[in-house]
Parts: structure tokens; C-alpha cells; sequence
């Protein structure tokens, strides 16, 4: 599939509606206005065409940006590709979803998500906890690091409360990754959440809540589903 058939499916996709929820979220113009699902059609007809990928980033098309997180093949994405999508990202969606997912789903997870967090740019530290919490729900634990996420969770307790918006939120979601998907780090996660307690985000014009991490842990050990990984990053 060519670049310009892939822009053209998506333009078509587009509705007003879904437009108008992405703006209220904080998407910045050129975009159509697409669901991720009806991405995912596009994505059946490309498969992982990693060119393509590339290119669709580069458009600066919010849709775009968003299905080439999506498209791309984490085998093969750079790390240098990784660290401009990144800092290029146009809303929370595309940095703290689409790239993160991809990051997480490569082989630089583990280091680009440690070297962003510690960028004071809010879109680019809270992509890099995104990135973390992503990597921990797919490794298998012995493939963690188990001694530096749990400092990391100390740190979560320590900086939570002066960190800039979206970082808070998804520094929530590390410590409610770590309680899920790490059973030996379950208790100390636990504990940080009650420390941190409801977090506060802005969440812009949206009926958007911050999950409560005690109560979201709690759920999951009541579930059984602690330490059931996910299979990839990206949804």
C-alpha cells in the first residue's frame, strides 16, 4: 500500500463526531477524526509494513501518527526513530499509546523508558512511564529488573505530587502495572499507591477519570489475574 492510499483510506474513515471527542482531549490539527478499530482495517490490508510506517509518522497527521505506532514492526523500528516520534508526538494518544506501546514492545523499551522520564517535558516523561508500564505487562519477570523498578516505585511515591500533569498519570499507571503484573513487587505497589492516593490530572472538557491505584490493584488480586501478561504493549 502506498502512502497516499493509506491517507486517502484514512481521510475516508474520518467522522465529525470522533473528531470532536480527539479535541476535546487535546488532538491537534491535521487529523480526521478515525477510530483506532477502523484503523486496524487499514492495518489487515498493509500488514506490518514498516516503510510504510515511517512514512504515515512523518505526515504529522494525528491518524496517521497514531496507525504507524500501530504498523510498525518492533523488530525493526531504530531507536533514534523511537526517541524523534517521541519528542514529535501530537497528543497524549499518539505519545502515550502508540509510541510507548511500540517502545515497549521493541528492544529499547527498557532504556528509552528510563532515559525519558527523566526529560522535564511532560509529553515525553509521561510517554517514557508509559513505556515502562507497557515493558513490565509484557517481560517476563525474570527479564526484569526487578531491584530498579522497585526504586522506581519509590521514586513514583517521592515525585508524584510536584511531577507536571500527564506524567502524574501515567506515573498512576506505572505503580498499577507494577501491583498487576509483577507478583514479588504486588505488596510494595500496593503500598505506594496508598502513599500517593487519588491523583489529581487534568483531564480537559472530559468525563475522564484517573483510576484509583489501590482500588484497581486490589481488583485484580481479588480476580486472580496477578502476574498475567499481556502478549503486546500496542492495542
Amino acid at each position: 500500500m502506498r502512502l497516499s492510499e493509506a491517507m486517502t483510506e484514512l481521510e475516508s474513515m474520518g467522522n465529525e463526531n470522533t473528531k470532536r471527542v480527539y479535541r476535546n482531549h487535546g488532538a491537534t490539527e491535521p487529523y480526521f477524526g478515525v477510530k483506532v478499530a477502523d484503523m486496524k482495517t487499514i492495518m489487515k490490508k498493509a500488514k506490518k509494513d514498516h516503510d510504510l510506517a515511517l512514512q504515515l509518522y512523518e505526515t504529522g497527521n494525528t491518524d496517521a501518527m497514531y496507525l504507524a505506532g500501530l504498523m510498525a514492526d518492533a523488530k525493526k523500528i531504530a531507536k533514534q526513530d523511537l526517541s524523534r516520534w517521541v519528542e514529535t508526538a501530537s497528543w497524549y494518544m499518539v505519545g502515550e499509546y502508540a509510541v510507548a506501546g511500540l517502545a515497549a514492545d521493541s528492544p529499547h523499551g527498557w532504556d528509552l523508558g528510563r532515559e525519558w522520564i527523566e526529560d522535564q517535558r511532560d509529553h515525553v516523561s509521561a510517554a517514557g512511564w508509559a513505556t515502562l508500564s507497557g515493558l513490565i505487562s509484557i517481560r517476563k519477570d525474570e527479564d526484569l529488573d526487578l531491584g530498579a523498578i522497585e526504586a522506581l516505585l519509590d521514586r513514583v511515591r517521592e515525585r508524584l505530587p510536584d511531577a507536571s500533569n500527564r506524567t502524574r498519570y501515567t506515573m498512576n499507571g506505572f505503580v498499577i502495572s507494577v501491583g498487576s503484573y509483577v507478583p514479588a513487587l504486588t505488596q510494595k505497589a500496593m503500598e505506594t499507591a496508598r502513599a500517593i492516593g487519588k491523583v489529581a490530572v487534568d483531564v480537559g472538557g472530559t468525563a475522564c477519570k484517573v483510576p484509583f491505584a489501590p482500588d484497581y490493584i486490589q481488583k485484580i488480586v481479588d480476580a486472580g489475574r496477578v502476574g498475567r501478561k499481556r502478549k503486546k504493549a500496542r492495542c
